[in-house]
């Protein structure tokens, strides 16, 4: 952290009576220039360099006191989707020089700064990535950037605090004496993805020792003068970055356009100087005119803001939408013969949704067609799936499967459950039997039911599907639920557990998820012996996979989980292998790949909420 009276280029650039203005959007101007957003943006330093000096040229000529380099995504992770994590000197270095040769060209004094983005990749425990790899790749850039010769280091658009404390930390440890901004973007609620609040976020960053808290991206001016009033309250003593975007995005004609124009922003800089800020620039949408007119408004006297506009109330719904009463995605895949890759999710106990949600959008990256939502899993207390399915559907456009009890409830509950899911848009139903409350956090709770699964099977497809509730009088109009079972493949009284399947069948059933299997081939005898004449079911299987953690799991489940039997050979590997992590993703690599031949999907639960184990496992499906 900077010391009172401590020389360093970014308390020289923090020493003047203005703030210091920085330029706007690289990425957006190169847009405009006709660059592909697929493309590596870094890259342009080595290949078209001209292009991105011209660029800088025309900020510098805005008025802009300070140039980013090139480098936002020149880490060792964003380079090696385009076969370039070799090149991560080579890139930045070539990024400080571009920028440094267009400053001595304008013969002004302006500040160089090395910017360093996220690393586009989520970190433990919700993403495969661990804390000091990340630490690595930003201290190989970091180190790139500050032996190239910048002023100081600008770490903006961070999305998780652990993550740009990693940063923080890794460059602390490459040079103490460089200067470090750190900024975080915030969703429409003024959190950030992960949930932490402004306050939470400034002290946090302050403890680590950035120089200098920042804020960025976000929804635009307006949330960021409401944001960084809150951190100021919560850590008055230290300086502040503001770089907003132009309002929020739209796509039209297949250009990305942004709202906010130059005057807008030349109102708002005079508020960010008003409230503080000492380092101010434009983010996503912002252009050199941008930042023209707030150097101009910079330079005229204060104005009043009476009260700070008020939040956004409406949820974001810039996600895809599952609206519609057409065949759900689940439905059209498994109908077209696509093999399914869905993963159960547990909702939260309490009220957060942000870790569910950022270890979804991990699942949605690595391939998952949908995710499961279960209800109240071992007769614990959690939030209610609907709501859970309905704001994952919502925010990340992942169709969800909705586990539906029929236990703990009586048939009025149960319909109209059915009328809010589908209402939610909600369409995939997982019908299953339910925990007994007696095992749970509330064991005296009621405990009756009014339907068994193959009655409420009966209940959606037979009834609501057709526009009539149980007693016979119309809904409205009919429903379109896709209805699924649960199957045990590897049971103790095979006869008894084929014929509940066939009343399910019977009653309308559209797919089901079996319990957790290891022993491929006992579960394929029994399709075999009670299948048709092809050795298939009537229905479509999406056959459970539970990756093992280490022995001491596999251990567990083999001895005290009702009918799963774990054979002794992988008993045998998860005791004997080195990384007990990375033998339980190969078993269960393999065997997905032995039940292919006869499954439509896989159905992978993860041990201990280790969403990271299961987005391995689809990759590699």
């Amino acid at each position: 952290m900077i010391e009172p009276g401590e020389q360093t280029a970014l308390a020289a650039a923090l020493a003047g009576e203005a703030p210091l203005l920085m330029d706007g959007a690289m990425g957006t101007m190169l847009h405009n220039l006709g660059i592909g957003f697929d493309e590596c943006f870094d890259e342009l330093n080595l290949t078209q360099p001209a292009v991105v000096a011209e660029v800088h040229r025309a900020y510098l000529d805005a008025g802009a006191e300070s140039l980013l380099t090139n480098t936002f995504g020149a880490n060792r992770y964003r380079l090696a989707r385009h076969g370039l994590e070799d090149r991560v000197a080579e890139i930045n270095q070539a990024g400080v020089d571009l920028a440094r040769r267009v400053i001595l060209a304008s013969f002004r004094d302006v500040h160089l700064i090395g910017d360093i983005g996220p690393l586009g990749v989520r970190l433990a425990p919700f993403g495969r990535v661990q804390l000091e790899q990340a630490r690595e790749a930003f201290a190989e850039q970091v180190e790139a950037l500050i032996e190239a010769g910048v002023d100081f280091l600008l770490f903006e658009t961070f999305t998780d605090l652990y993550e740009i404390i990693e940063g923080v930390r890794a460059a602390r440890e490459v040079d103490r004496a460089t200067g470090v901004v750190a900024s975080m973007t915030f969703t429409r609620d003024d959190r950030t993805v992960l949930g932490n609040s402004p306050e939470e976020v400034a002290r946090s960053l302050r403890a680590e020792g950035a120089d200098v808290i920042g804020i960025n991206c976000s929804g635009g001016p307006a949330q960021m003068l409401r944001i960084l009033k809150r951190m100021r309250a919560a850590v008055p003593d230290a300086p502040y970055l503001v770089k907003p975007n132009a309002g929020l995005p739209e796509q039209v004609g297949g250009r990305i356009l942004y709202p906010a124009g130059p005057a807008y922003f030349a109102d708002y800089a005079k508020a960010f100087r008003q409230a503080g800020a000492r380092i101010i620039g434009g983010c996503c949408g912002t252009t050199p005119q941008h930042i023209a007119a707030m150097k101009q408004g910079l330079a005229t006297p204060d104005i009043h803001f009476e009260t700070d506009p008020d939040p956004t109330e409406e949820e974001d719904r810039n996600g895809a939408s599952v609206e519609g009463d057409g065949p759900t995605e689940l439905s059209r895949k498994l109908a077209n013969g696509e093999f399914i890759r869905t993963v159960e999710m547990s909702p939260p106990r309490g009220l957060g949704m942000e870790k569910l949600l950022a270890a979804a959008a991990m699942l949605v990256e690595a391939g998952a067609d949908c995710v499961n939502i279960a209800d109240s899993p071992m007769a614990r207390m959690r939030m209610s799936p609907w709501a859970v399915s309905n704001v994952v559907q919502q925010r990340l456009g992942l169709e969800t499967v909705l586990h539906f009890p029929t236990r703990g409830r009586n048939l009025l509950r149960v319909q109209g459950d059915l009328l809010a899911a589908h209402a939610l848009d909600v369409r995939n139903i997982f019908v299953v039997m339910g925990d007994p409350t007696a095992i749970g956090d509330y064991p005296d709770a009621m405990d009756d039911y009014d339907v068994v699964p193959s009655g409420l099977v009966k209940l959606i497809k037979q009834n609501f599907n057709l526009g009539v509730d149980y007693a016979g009088a119309e809904i409205g109009k009919p429903t379109a639920f896709f209805a699924g079972c649960a199957l045990d493949l590897t049971p103790r009284d095979p006869a008894r557990e084929i014929k509940v399947c066939r009343r399910k069948v019977a009653s309308g059933a559209d797919f089901a998820l079996t319990q957790p299997i290891f022993e491929p081939d006992r579960a394929e005898a029994f399709i075999r012996r009670y299948g048709d004449e092809a050795g298939k079911l009537e229905l479509p299987l999406i056959v459970g996979i539970l990756p093992l953690f280490n022995e001491r799991h596999a251990a567990f489940l083999h001895n005290e989980l009702p009918g799963i039997h774990i054979p002794q050979d992988i008993l045998t590997r998860m005791e004997k292998a080195e990384d007990k992590r990375a033998e339980g993703i190969r078993i269960a690599g393999e065997l997905i790949e032995m039940v292919r031949p006869w499954a439509a999907g896989v159905y992978l639960i993860p041990p201990f909420r280790r969403y990271d184990v299961t987005a391995e496992i689809i990759e590699s499906v």
